[in-house]
């Protein structure tokens, strides 16, 4: 059986580095006999804002279902987005307020402060771009996107291992730089294509 991995490319540009990344990604993995899917932020129809927060339901747009559905079907997440002031882009984080809701990603156990970590059985893999020098972001600024990203969302939610790739600096990249991370890119995903599936044990259904 295949890997299945599903690409989220979170930056609203089509034509970002980014996209690049991700569609490398994706032929190295698809090449290594993995099925692939993808979701394209910038291309999906839904709203960003959690209007009541978790107070009042807010119904899922068609795309954001399909998300939903796209999730429980994976076995490996890629999410691909730039740092953009030491996090992730409005645009990513308004659909992960979005979709990983309560009785989804997550359920808070009856009259404790426990939960149910409901996405477990996957793992995840994060291409994040950034202007400064990867160092710097983690050393002088704490790497505060990728601790977000990795711990308080998605190893909350059940999903590990998280693997992070800093991408950087780009903003003095030339064109043999990008081109290298291009290939880089190809390269992980023809390695996570190749890997045996993981264990439905644990997964939700799909």
């Amino acid at each position: 059986m295949a890997q299945r991995i599903l690409i989220i490319q979170g930056h609203p540009a089509s034509d970002s580095l980014c996209a690049g990344l991700a569609s490398a990604y994706a032929e190295g993995a698809h090449a290594a006999g993995a099925e692939v899917r993808w979701l394209r932020l910038g291309e999906m129809d839904f709203d960003p804002l959690l209007h009541a927060g978790y107070r009042d339901a807010q119904p899922l747009e068609p795309d954001l279902v399909a998300a939903q559905a796209a999730m429980v079907w994976a076995e490996h997440l890629v999410w691909v987005y730039p740092v953009w002031w030491g996090a992730m882009p409005a645009l990513l984080k308004g659909f992960i307020d979005r979709v990983f809701l309560p009785g989804f990603a997550f359920r808070y156990r009856s009259g404790s402060s426990l939960w149910d970590k409901l996405l477990a059985g996957r793992s995840a893999e994060l291409l994040v771009t950034m202007d400064s020098p990867p160092w710097y972001y983690r050393w002088v600024q704490g790497m505060p996107g990728h601790r977000q990203m990795k711990h308080t969302i998605l190893e909350f939610s059940g999903i590990r291992p998280v693997r992070v790739r800093s991408i950087g600096p780009v903003r003095s990249a030339d064109a043999t730089r990008r081109a290298q991370w291009l290939q880089q890119a190809r390269q992980w995903g023809t390695q996570q294509g190749r890997r045996a599936p993981v264990s439905s044990k644990n997964r939700l259904q799909g």
